[in-house]
């Protein structure tokens, strides 16, 4: 427990040490060719650490993945006083602007992030450790870098492809690399990392939240849904299926919790640590908490649910309830205004006006898997052990709800909505499907053809001007 401990601690000094002096992080892409040597293992684990550290701000609350997964979809809308409140509508409504100073943090952090991936790739190759131990670090940045750079390619589509530290004036030249280029890293990072990392059963227990081989080939499934390859995406998934590594939990309830932590059904997981304000706790539950002070802290009122998402779910479907709130108390009078709860962490010691929640944050878990599964072979088999999960009739069966039931690719619509919701899917899912049009035009979404990505930052392109503009923010 107590080298556990150890590494929240290192992560939580991690993102102290990349959060400043970021003068090269000014620039798009970003670098940092002073970096310190390292020499030993114990060099590495810190590097390593502070990579993984950028996890807590490409999947914070208020980051990319959920601004475009939940606030670009019908998932969601926000009561958020904090911040400049013109940028972020902007994304909800499609009205996003090149001087967008959240787009630009967002780049900004992406590339942050995957240079704390290239400086340790860079560092290994002359280090006097073990192949093995080198293979190692080199799978687990890789497969960091490639689900980076998946999320930044879905997101601007092309982008500058930096695979190692570079001068500031090398990082000034480099033009975007088409979006092509970008996935065969992508892939090549994903099928190394599927060679070099271990089992989850294999991982110690010292250095839980690390990526495995199944994390890997789950995040390579879904890049070969997304490039249209569904038979590849079958094949690894299949993998994935038949490994024994993974499993539903028995119900969905199971799934939520501030020490509900790594569980059979969870496959790749950012780890917290509540208690503590000096820790990495957990900040799902103020975000997503509506914007009021009630419980002793002020709630963010980020990805307050839609009438729209709620009203997806069957009626007797156990999971709407276990995932959003019909409103909240204010003494005796009720508030109504939904917001989503599977990170309540009622608890939680408040530090600083903040809840440090404990609730772990999963990035890639088996239901997925199973989901994506049916996608890739046209086979509802796998989406009926969801639903079975959920106590509702399968697809196919009598009972299934006549409105999702006129094909598999509506029900499979249907399902990873639900099943997945508020978990940074949904957007990603529609364009992937090239369904985001079709679904949220007739919803009031200002979505064309040219929103489907977002501008790049202006600030980057007077940087560069080797950086062209998205289509439609010119």
């Amino acid at each position: 427990m107590k080298k556990i401990v150890k590494i929240y601690l290192l992560l939580a000094a991690s993102l102290l040490t990349t959060s400043c002096s970021d003068s090269f992080l000014e620039l798009a892409p970003i670098s940092n060719a002073t970096a310190d040597n390292f020499k030993s293992t114990d060099d590495f684990e810190l590097a390593i650490n502070s990579a993984y550290a950028s996890l807590y701000t490409v999947y914070h609350p208020e980051g990319p993945v959920s601004y475009c997964n939940e606030q670009m979809s019908d998932n969601a809308i926000m009561y958020n006083i904090s911040g400049i409140q013109a940028d972020k509508w902007q994304f909800k409504d499609y009205s996003l602007m090149t001087t967008n100073t959240m787009v630009y943090q967002f780049w900004q952090d992406y590339y942050r992030a995957v240079f704390s991936t290239n400086i340790v790739l860079d560092k290994i190759e002359t280090a006097s450790l073990s192949e093995t131990y080198k293979n190692d670090v080199r799978a687990q940045m890789r497969f960091l870098r490639a689900l980076f750079y998946f999320n930044m390619v879905q997101t601007w589509g092309d982008i500058p492809l930096v695979t190692k530290p570079l001068s500031g004036d090398e990082a000034y030249a480099v033009p975007r690399s088409p979006q092509a280029d970008v996935y065969e890293l992508i892939k090549k990072d994903l099928g190394f990392a599927i060679e070099n990392l271990p089992l989850a059963s294999a991982i110690p227990s010292t250095k839980i939240g690390r990526a495995s081989k199944g994390a890997a080939q789950t995040l390579l499934g879904k890049v070969y849904l997304t490039l249209g390859d569904k038979t590849s995406a079958a094949n690894v998934l299949k993998d994935v299926y038949n490994s024994n590594q993974y499993a539903l939990l028995s119900t969905y309830t199971s799934l939520w919790g501030p020490n509900v932590k790594n569980t059979k059904e969870s496959i790749f997981e950012i780890q917290f640590l509540g208690g503590s304000a000096s820790a990495p706790y957990s900040r799902y539950y103020q975000t997503f908490y509506p914007n009021n002070n009630f419980l002793g802290f002020y709630g963010s009122g980020m990805n307050q649910v839609t009438d729209d998402l709620y009203n997806e779910y069957e009626a007797n479907d156990p999971r709407r309830d276990l995932s959003i709130a019909l409103g909240y108390n204010n003494g005796t009078t009720f508030i109504a205004q939904k917001y989503p709860i599977k990170w309540t962490h009622t608890n939680a010691p408040i530090g600083s006006g903040n809840p440090l929640a404990n609730n772990n944050f999963m990035v890639l878990r088996y239901a997925d898997v199973l989901l994506m599964l049916s996608e890739a072979t046209g086979d509802a088999t796998y989406l009926n052990q969801v639903r079975t999960r959920a106590g509702l009739p399968k697809f196919g069966d009598a009972g299934y709800p006549t409105s999702f039931a006129g094909s598999l690719s509506t029900a499979i619509e249907h399902e990873r909505r639900v099943e997945l919701a508020i978990e940074f899917h949904r957007w990603f899912d529609l364009k992937r499907t090239n369904r985001a049009i079709a679904v949220l035009q007739p919803k009031g979404k200002a979505i064309t053809a040219d929103k489907l990505l977002l501008p790049i930052p202006q600030i980057v392109r007077s940087q560069n001007p080797a950086i062209t503009q998205n289509n439609g923010y010119n």
